[in-house]
């Protein structure tokens, strides 16, 4: 059900098979251990704490939220005594569209029935936090683009970094800002870092850092030319639809064959970032004229 990877000394990732390729990690110390996001379904986080506590031998003291999405933080709930770290929009956010979202998920799956919503106990809204996992120091700073809440976590020793979800096979600014994404990536690309961990999809290597922080913004780039390109036509959504994944130079396959959706998804998006509002369609339009044409008629027979 999960991939487990052994990334550095007492540093790992594991990889959900069920849901997005949706990450999360480990740092583990003598006495404890530190839990980097949960997975989104329930028993792929229990594996994770079994892994910890069972094989490697030590609890799970803390468990940092990279941002406050359901698939990385509602699986707080299953390291009961541990001590939940977060930026403070992670807490305001879980408590306001995170527990309505959890009762939603009650109603269609059974596997979140005992679910609850753990909010952070420790919050940070600018600068960095440390903490000290045995010889290892983590290093918690803010990295917003696919959040404003998102944060990484850095082991220093190992120039491993957890970069939550602004570090995707396809950079998603639905819920974020694609300048923030932006300016994060870039200071991703100038860290020196050993290994990336994505928020979903595989481990980005030494050698690969460069060319994949290139193509992440080029493909911003990309998208972004093509929503101002939309905008000087009538309808910017029609000319919106016709732009694929593939001709902004990302593959369809990726993140589990989601890439196409989360694609549209980042047009539209970008497009009320930029302009204020969502693109119009025309099929919006007709429907907007036909019920001024029906409101037309009542007024008319009225007279």
């Amino acid at each position: 059900m999960i991939q487990r990877e052994r990334v550095a000394d007492n540093v790992y990732s594991f990889q959900s098979e069920v849901y997005a390729q949706v990450t999360s990690g480990a740092v583990v110390g003598p006495n404890w251990a530190v839990a980097i996001d949960t997975l989104a379904l329930p028993e792929e986080t229990l594996a994770i704490r079994e892994f910890v506590e069972q094989e490697l031998g030590v609890p799970v003291r803390y468990v940092i939220n990279t941002h406050y999405h359901a698939d990385h933080s509602w699986g707080n709930y299953f390291f009961p005594g541990a001590t939940v770290i977060a930026h403070s929009l992670c807490r305001q956010w879980l408590e306001e569209r995170g527990a309505p979202a959890l009762e939603n998920a009650r109603k269609q799956n059974l596997a979140f029935r005992n679910v609850k919503i753990i909010l952070p106990h420790i919050t940070f809204e600018e600068g960095s936090l440390s903490l000290r996992v045995g010889k290892k120091t983590i290093s918690l700073s803010l990295m917003p683009g696919h959040s404003s809440d998102n944060i990484a976590v850095l082991v220093e020793e190992d120039r491993v970094l957890f970069a939550g979800d602004t570090c995707m096979p396809l950079p998603y600014i639905v819920d974020g800002d694609a300048e923030d994404m932006i300016t994060s990536l870039k200071r991703v690309g100038k860290m020196g870092l050993e290994n990336i961990i994505q928020g979903h999809g595989d481990i980005i290597l030494r050698g690969e850092i460069d060319n994949y922080i290139r193509d992440n913004l080029n493909y911003l780039s990309a998208i972004r030319k093509a929503v101002r390109r939309a905008s000087r036509r009538r309808y910017p959504q029609d000319i919106l639809d016709e732009v694929t994944v593939d001709s902004c130079g990302k593959s369809r396959v990726l993140i589990g064959g989601l890439a196409e959706e989360l694609h549209k998804r980042n047009l539209k998006a970008l497009y009320k970032q930029i302009f204020g509002e969502y693109p119009l369609a025309s099929s919006e339009d007709e429907e907007y004229e036909y019920e001024a044409e029906e409101e037309q008629e009542v007024e008319d027979e009225e007279e």
